[in-house]
């Protein structure tokens, strides 16, 4: 008996010590103001699924005035939401020592829309007298569209992210991030075609989560507390009550509603872009090593990257993803 009160005691001294642990501070910047596509950190923040797993995360926002970007490798950020792996290629090219360590979006949202039929195709759009594309685009995708696809650079107009030229010419054709301009076309009155990149063979994944190397070398436990709170997160926001989330999307960036997140989210269902390909058995955030060289070799191909100039190895820690993790989550809310 006293040998079982001395167990009590000790565990008791042990739960209280726990209590008193301080949770690992991770400040985790996103790629733009906060919208439905960020929701799954947001719930993971407002559910509690972070704090169990002894993490007090802080989303630091992006947006027209902020670059995150710069933040990660100068310590002001611990994780960041990257867009493609062009970006990540880029930092490896230019000794920049971060790495993906996950990919929440499997397919790039990065889109074309045309007028609803005036195009049979995507193939058709190579005929389209004008094609709108911003500068960033130029230089990376369209380049790819016109070594592989058969779009000539004879199309290409400057895209200025406004829809009014689009909406003056039912010929026109634009760049278009698949879960935002086509509603905001919808709600100018336009009926659109939305033709995804990745499902025309644009095969990076999007919504990358880059970290600082030395964080991945020194603290791996940290990276995988954080991917896997995140993924749960994810799967909560995707298939239970995203409502707590919702409210905190809004309240950091007043902009969005109800209305236009659940639009939103409707899009990404619709094009399939985060629960597929590779996520569907080994769950959100998979990734592999071959996927990411076949696009590395399609970006050497189009010419957006020189030959030799990445090394792969640095580019990606796949061994934090691919577990299966959220899966019993998304079963046990959907039934499936």
């Amino acid at each position: 008996m006293k040998r079982m009160t001395s167990l009590f005691a000790a565990v008791g001294l042990l739960l209280a010590a726990g209590s008193s642990w301080a949770a690992d501070k991770v400040v985790f910047g996103t790629n733009w103001l906060a919208q439905g596509g960020h929701g799954g950190f947001y719930q993971a923040v407002v559910d509690g699924t972070y704090a169990k797993y002894g993490l007090d995360v802080e989303i630091k926002m992006g947006g027209p005035q902020v670059n995150t970007r710069p933040m990660l490798p100068a310590g002001r950020l611990d994780f960041l939401m990257g867009g493609n792996l062009l970006l990540a290629f880029d930092n490896v090219r230019n000794g920049i020592p971060t790495t993906v360590v996950a990919a929440i979006f499997q397919k790039d949202p990065q889109a074309f829309m045309a007028h609803k039929g005036q195009y049979a195709d995507f193939a058709a759009l190579t005929k389209a007298p004008s094609v709108l594309v911003s500068k960033d685009g130029q230089f990376s995708f369209w380049q790819w569209m016109v070594t592989r696809l058969g779009f000539k650079d004879e199309q290409l107009r400057p895209y200025g992210f406004n829809l009014a030229q689009f909406l003056s010419d039912k010929t026109m054709v634009q760049q278009a991030y698949g879960t935002a301009e086509p509603l905001y076309a919808a709600k100018e009155g336009a009926e659109v075609d939305v033709f995804l990149l990745a499902d025309q063979g644009w095969s990076t994944y999007g919504s990358i989560i880059e970290t600082r190397s030395e964080l991945v070398e020194n603290n791996p436990d940290l990276v995988q507390r954080f991917l896997d709170a995140s993924i749960e997160g994810w799967n909560n926001y995707l298939y239970g009550d995203r409502t707590a989330a919702y409210a905190a999307i809004i309240a950091a960036n007043p902009e969005m509603t109800v209305e236009k997140l659940d639009a939103e989210m409707a899009q990404f269902d619709k094009l399939e872009i985060i629960d597929s390909g590779e996520a569907v058995e080994k769950g959100i955030g998979a990734m592999s090593p071959e996927r990411i060289e076949a696009f590395h070799d399609l970006a050497v191909e189009s010419k957006i990257i020189e030959a030799g100039a990445v090394d792969l190895s640095k580019v990606a820690d796949t061994r934090f993803v691919n577990k299966g993790k959220g899966l019993d989550i998304k079963a046990k809310l959907t039934g499936k």
